[in-house]
């Protein structure tokens, strides 16, 4: 349970030009601002074709916004929208407190949730660029409470040399970050080359934010993990984690696969921390098998399937094979754990039984290719044996004058690596 206080007083406010999911998303800046411990206070909707271009809100509703937030105190006010430089200079000069948009809140959010050096660098580099635009904003602010809001042509020109020399920084910045995230992403595709060479078939879980990855990734790693300690960080709360954490299983038949809990996402998300995130989801990129994890006593779990589906698009994810595991059955009136075709199942990720039915779906996607085979190994070629037993299914062993017989389930690159062991193929698994 999350002990923290809320520092914040916030009013959420949105923009209803007709998209369908309206309702949906306000309901998710809720969340995400409880995510980075604001208290939600008050909302306020209007209803237009277009945003008003200076104010975002249209003046009439810009008074009662700025009315709402004195009478009822709030620290902050956040947009449901991404807002331009001047609609955000203006909202705070008519309301007098602060103003950020969801793009805003969410890199708050990702700021204080990384934890490794990559994830800080990522939500480093969005930061940087998401002020980018906004910098002659903010040294126009300046300028105004330093002449009073008058300023004569001496102040705008060393306002805008300043702004000149603030993009150069921030533009260096980005630079130096962007090269030691290349530098972390090289160590890292070594890392993966290492595994690919390995021939270990790998699956990613991916999906919308605490719809239960970690959790599923925890089940999984407690039993068939080669330690309980390196489960990952789990929590009932938008963006508990950043980091991609990658695990290696194995399953008592002793097949073996990689499993990676990502990053999750949500509806709007940023397009510098796409962008940003790119190289974290590169594990998710290369999987055999992606694992879609959805909430599915959320009402709106459609939306965020769709949210999903569009995001791994965007960072130029696609064309790998996908299930869909709809967790969280034990808060609806659905039975579980049940499979619908061979890609979908409903489950719940606390129940053993549940584990078992996702580690079914796995098994038949990831080891598709088995083989079902006898070898005769002689002797003399004992440690082939003791290969084959730790890595491979053994069905039957039987003991013959010229060697050891197996009929084992085996993968098709260490088929090619004994072939000369084979007796014969019985059928594929």
């Amino acid at each position: 349970m999350d002990t923290t206080v809320p520092s914040e007083k916030v009013i959420i406010i949105g923009l209803n030009t007709g998209q369908a999911n309206y309702e949906y998303s306000m309901l998710e800046l809720a969340e995400l601002a409880q995510a980075n411990h604001m208290e939600v206070i008050d909302r306020l909707d209007q209803s237009l074709d277009r945003p008003n271009a200076a104010t975002y809100f249209g003046k009439g509703k810009v008074e009662e916004l700025t009315q709402f937030a004195t009478a009822e105190q709030a620290t902050t006010i956040i947009a449901n929208d991404e807002l331009t430089p001047s609609q955000l200079a203006n909202l705070t000069e008519a309301t007098k407190i602060r103003v950020i948009d969801r793009t805003a809140l969410i890199l708050e959010i990702f700021a204080q949730r990384a934890q490794s050096r990559e994830a800080k660098i990522q939500v480093q580099i969005a930061q940087l660029q998401y002020r980018l635009p906004r910098l002659h904003t903010a040294a126009n602010q300046s300028l105004d409470q330093q002449t009073g809001g008058g300023a004569g042509f001496a102040n705008r020109g060393s306002g805008e040399t300043q702004i000149e020399m603030d993009r150069r920084v921030i533009q260096k910045q980005i630079a130096h970050l962007r090269n030691e995230l290349k530098e972390i992403a090289k160590s890292e595709e070594t890392k993966r080359a290492k595994r690919d060479r390995a021939t270990i078939p790998t699956a990613a879980l991916v999906g919308y934010t605490n719809a239960g990855k970690s959790t599923i990734m925890n089940q999984l790693v407690e039993r068939f993990g080669v330690s309980s300690e390196k489960k990952v960080f789990e929590k009932d709360m938008l963006f508990a984690t950043l980091d991609t954490s990658v695990r290696q299983l194995t399953l008592p038949d002793q097949k073996r696969f990689l499993l990676s809990d990502t990053v999750g996402f949500v509806s709007k998300l940023p397009t510098h921390l796409i962008e940003a995130f790119k190289s974290t989801l590169a594990e998710a990129a290369s999987a055999d098998l992606l694992i879609q994890v959805i909430d599915y006593s959320d009402p709106h779990h459609e939306e965020m399937m769709a949210t999903t589906d569009e995001t791994l698009r965007q960072i130029g994810i696609e064309n790998i094979p996908m299930v869909y595991v709809f967790n969280k059955a034990d808060k609806t009136e659905v039975s579980f754990p049940t499979m619908e075709g061979e890609d979908r199942v409903i489950v719940s990720a606390k129940q053993d039984s549940s584990i078992d039915l996702i580690v079914k779906v796995i098994r038949q996607h990831l080891f598709k290719d088995y083989q079902e085979v006898t070898l005769l190994v002689p002797f003399a070629d004992g440690h082939v044996v003791s290969y084959l037993n730790e890595h491979t299914n053994i069905l039957d062993t039987d003991y013959l004058p010229d060697g050891t017989k197996l009929r084992l389930e085996i993968a098709p690159e260490d088929l090619h690596r004994f072939q000369k062991y084979l007796l014969n193929k019985a059928s594929g698994k």
